[in-house]
Order: structure tokens, then C-alpha cells, then sequence
């Protein structure tokens, strides 16, 4: 008995060590996954195609178009806020106005084609025009999508208009810096509505 005793509290400590030391470890190994998967959720836009289904009830299956106003209209439903909300948050939303009718309604919300996430890039490029992103482009990915830029483009005085709400913003970029690796935080991610202007 002594032997053993003398035993167990030699390891106890040993044992709590390294209980304390593999338990942040593990906690700080799955935040940045959620952290991540928190920011690759995707902005529904207006012009996306839906697809909703509800479990066992096959009527309620059919395919929606986010309108330009942001809504969808939805058998039971009505009509309710899409744009700008993950699949998720539709996915409540419908379940939420459904619960009225059907007892514990199992919904799912998917994204058939995104058509609405767009971003516009004008004068001295290749193939000028509307570029789909899936899900996020930024400057530079825009320009390549538009077959880059012609042998007059004035490369240093690009620019980005940035509409929110009513007001419209001006934003500048420097092709020369990012090709010298200068700069770089003006290769900034894009919005849907954004327009590149190649002068």
C-alpha cells in the first residue's frame, strides 16, 4: 500500500500537467475553424436563384429568384427579406412563417446559381462588361476575368465606384504599386455593384 501510494502521487501532478496543457490547445484549435467558416458564409443578392424544399411536404419544393427589391415570395410564407442574409437566416426565416401550418417544418435553403453577385469593369480592359463573383473576386481577379488591360489604359489612375445606399464612393488604385508588391491593401476585396473604370 505505501508503494503504491508513493506511486500515485508521483503521477498525479505529472497526469494534471498535462490535462492543463492539452485543453487550451484543443479549445484554440477549433476557434479559427469556426472563425473561418463564420466568414466564407455568403451574402444572398438580388437575382441569386433559390432552391427551397421542405421535408415531406412536396408542394412546398420549387425553385425562387431573389427579386430586385431583396425579397422572395414563398407558398405559406409570403413574401420576406432575402438579400444580404446567409442560407441560413432565409432557412429560419421560412421555418419560422411555416410553423404556423406545419408542426417542427424541416427546411432547406440552397443556392441554385449566383446570378446577383456581380461586379462591373469599364473602359480600357480586353472584354469590358459584368463579371459573376463566386463567391468573392478582388481588383486584380476582375481585370484578369476581363482579359486585362489594353496597351492605352492609364494603369496608375484606375478607379472603383462603391455604391452604399445613396451615398457613392471613389476608389482609387495603382496598378504599378501592386505589380511591384507595393501597396497592397489596395487590391481590396470587392462588392456586388462595384465598378472598375480603366481610363
Amino acid at each position: 500500500m505505501p508503494i503504491c501510494r508513493t506511486i500515485l502521487r508521483a503521477t498525479l501532478p505529472v497526469a494534471f500537467i498535462l490535462i492543463f496543457h492539452l485543453m487550451p490547445q484543443t479549445a484554440l484549435a477549433q476557434t479559427p475553424e469556426t472563425g473561418t467558416n463564420q466568414k466564407a458564409s455568403y451574402a444572398i443578392q438580388a437575382g441569386d436563384l433559390l432552391e427551397i424544399s421542405v421535408w415531406r411536404e412536396e408542394y412546398l419544393e420549387r425553385e425562387v429568384i431573389v427579386q430586385p427589391d431583396g425579397k422572395i415570395s414563398f407558398p405559406l410564407v409570403g413574401t420576406l427579406d432575402a438579400a444580404g442574409s446567409s442560407v441560413a437566416e432565409v432557412q429560419d426565416r421560412v421555418a419560422a412563417r411555416l410553423a404556423q401550418y406545419i408542426p417542427d417544418p424541416v427546411v432547406t435553403v440552397s443556392i441554385k446559381e449566383i446570378r446577383g453577385n456581380r461586379v462591373y469593369v469599364l473602359g480600357q480592359v480586353q472584354k469590358p462588361g459584368q463579371f459573376i463573383m463566386n463567391p468573392v473576386v478582388d481588383v486584380m481577379q476582375a481585370l484578369a476575368l476581363a482579359g486585362g488591360t489594353t496597351p492605352f489604359a492609364e494603369l496608375n489612375d484606375i478607379k472603383i465606384l462603391r455604391r452604399t445606399g445613396s451615398i457613392q464612393r471613389l476608389i482609387e488604385f495603382r496598378y504599378s504599386d501592386i505589380s511591384r508588391g507595393r501597396n497592397l491593401e489596395q487590391n481590396i476585396i470587392l462588392q456586388s455593384g462595384d465598378v472598375i473604370i480603366v481610363p
